[in-house]
């Protein structure tokens, strides 16, 4: 038994058993994949994976608690890799992020730019998606962090740390009844058609949340991922749109105006996931406290372990 035959089940599993996928991202040969993971099956005296011909089709029970140690295994190995990187060269490494459009577009901007000022040989990596595929890169190794607003907290392996809490604005064309409706209510809004976010996307369970609470059905006519595509086609005469508040800039901006609605709507918390018992580089510790000032190492190393303050906002 070796690393590289439990690198190699772990990557067939998280390439939905496609062996050619997962000798792909090993840059290996696809036998060269199946003949270590036969020999690690033969050496167990298991069958980690269901086989149909010589398609694998599912994993066997015993297939997936040989997976969960494999997983444990490889990230202390990746750990072991950081700690001789964080004592051999502090400021030199990588950092690979996960994140959704509005954080990537709004948030982390001046974030980056003051890390790399801090950290140039620190090479970055951006993975942008939705909420569910954010927390997936981490889990999966592919990203050092997580940043979103839903999902984090679902997954009892990603440890979430609060950042900061926002809420929403209504966006229309500059010369649009909306703005100027005192006050600005939920009803008033639903007389309009309606453009905001996926289901899956920036809070929406709380756009939809507070107008069921009021016994109301808008007319969402178009939904998006990026809140750019949103103003865009509200610009456009659409609809109004429902945004976070902080993708409106009025320098910017120019052919639509804004209504705060924060009383609308309850506020949502935008979240840090790291996979649980990391070990962290010193570099990424510096980039969380740039995002979130109170996440100090001392904070996230206590929430990392399961235990110490609550580091709430």
């Amino acid at each position: 038994m070796n690393i590289q035959q439990l690198r190699y089940v772990f990557e067939v599993a998280r390439h939905r058993l496609n062996v050619s996928e997962a000798a792909e991202a090993l840059f290996t040969s696809q036998p060269g994949v199946s003949k270590q993971i036969r020999q690690l099956e033969e050496e167990l005296a298991v069958e980690i994976f269901v086989r149909h011909g010589k398609r694998l089709v599912d994993i066997t029970e015993p297939g997936k608690q040989v997976l969960a140690i494999a997983a444990r295994i490889l990230q202390e190995v990746d750990n072991l890799r950081e700690v001789g990187a964080e004592f051999s060269n502090e400021a030199t490494g990588s950092l690979s992020i996960a994140f959704t459009h509005t954080q990537a577009r709004y948030a982390l901007p001046p974030v980056v730019r003051s890390f790399m000022a801090r950290y140039p040989n620190v090479r970055l990596s951006f993975h942008q998606g939705n909420p569910l595929q954010v927390c997936e890169y981490v889990l999966s190794g592919v990203a050092d962090i997580a940043i979103a607003t839903e999902a984090i907290a679902e997954h009892e392996d990603i440890v979430m740390l609060p950042c900061y809490q926002w809420n929403r604005c209504i966006i229309a064309p500059v010369r649009h009844p909306i703005l100027s409706t005192q006050p600005l209510t939920l009803d008033a809004i639903a007389r309009y058609p309606i453009v905001t976010y996926d289901f899956a996307f920036t809070g929406r369970n709380k756009i939809n949340e507070a107008f069921i609470g009021r016994g109301l059905k808008p007319n969402v006519v178009l939904t998006a991922i990026d809140s750019d595509v949103i103003k865009t086609y509200v610009a456009m005469g659409l609809g109004v749109g429902i945004v976070a508040k902080m993708a409106f800039d009025p320098a910017v901006d120019k052919e639509l105006g804004m209504v705060d609605a924060a009383h609308l709507f309850a506020s949502s918390t935008t979240r840090i996931g790291l996979r649980r018992n990391a070990w962290l580089r010193g570099y990424v510790y510096a980039f969380i406290e740039y995002f979130a000032p109170h996440l100090t190492r001392r904070v996230v190393d206590a929430a990392l372990a399961g235990g110490g303050e609550d580091p709430g906002l």
